[in-house]
């Protein structure tokens, strides 16, 4: 592959990924349009803001990885960039900091235009310390001297910014407040987003442990490792059943479909234990987030 293409970096930024941020900001959105409150433009900019900021921490995480030792090119995972020599280190720096401060600019103009329509309860400052602490977890995640990954923290950190904050704070944006159904869908889709990780996890588990990369897995083992994966889908879908309480029926049983498919997928998991075929299981997990994005949403906007 030739050096810094974009093939290399379309490897580099993880297209797979990036439904997650999609299915946060669209069910966000969902619960502001069944309250009476959406607008397409903040909603777009939220979009625009998540996806970027997705980007930069898959970009940084590839840098890092790699420096840290966790990344090697006979990684069992898919390919990264850097790793593999795709994408050189000048180059990368200066994608991650293109990436930041296109995230910067998406987040400008949330807040310019939440000011301009009055939708904030705190001036705006509350919207430039939630931006800022986005920014700085893309990078703390697996950069700096004590990075979140490597301390045990990767899951606490994915189901805050891959979870409360991009679908809470979607909803704060285009409506001026929170609700109780805002947090429930919020965390339900952190844990679902946070399964992810865990099979990355569950499958890295020797090469983490070898350069000291203790991720939960690491620490408490495969076979609490596999229970988690398992109860973080329940768990989402428990979540959703509270919604009843609310009226929103068909959010709250909906997701019940995606748990088929998670827990077959958990159960393929346990059978295949460990090596590179667990990437199969990666891309189900993947494909079981984006399920669940859609029937909670659809089941949102049914009411």
């Amino acid at each position: 592959m030739k050096t810094n293409s974009l093939a290399a970096w379309l490897i580099a930024v993880r297209p797979y990924s990036l439904g997650n941020a999609v299915i946060l900001i669209l069910v966000g959105s969902a619960l502001a349009w069944t309250d009476g409150s959406f607008h397409l433009l903040p909603a777009v900019l939220c979009l625009l803001f998540a996806l970027l900021m997705q980007c930069t921490a898959n970009l940084v995480n590839d840098l890092w990885d790699f420096l840290k030792g966790a990344d090697q090119p006979d990684r069992l995972g898919p390919d990264r960039a850097f790793a593999k020599g795709f994408i050189t280190r000048r180059a990368m720096t200066a994608g991650i900091v293109g990436f930041t401060l296109a995230s910067a600019a998406a987040g400008i103009g949330i807040l310019v235009w939440a000011l301009r329509h009055d939708m904030l309860a705190w001036g705006g400052w509350e919207l430039v310390a939630v931006g800022a602490v986005c920014i700085l977890f893309a990078y703390f995640y697996t950069a700096g001297p004590w990075p979140l990954a490597y301390h045990g923290l990767g899951d606490v950190a994915v189901i805050l910014f891959f979870g409360l904050v991009p679908v809470g704070f979607t909803y704060y944006v285009l409506t001026g407040t929170w609700t109780w159904e805002v947090i429930v869908t919020a965390l339900a889709c952190g844990l679902v987003i946070d399964s992810m990780l865990m099979i990355n996890n569950f499958r890295d588990r020797e090469e983490d442990a070898r350069c000291h990369k203790r991720t939960i897995v690491v620490a408490l083992g495969a076979r609490f490792g596999s229970w988690s994966y398992f109860a973080l889908g329940a768990a989402a879908v428990v979540l959703c059943l509270t919604l009843l309480a609310g009226g929103r029926t068909w959010a709250a049983l909906l997701p019940l479909v995606y748990l088929v498919g998670h827990t077959a997928t958990w159960r393929k998991m346990v059978r295949i234990d460990h090596g590179d075929a667990l990437n199969i299981c990666l891309g189900e997990t993947a494909r079981n987030i984006m399920l669940f994005g859609a029937l909670l949403t659809i089941g949102i906007l049914l009411g």
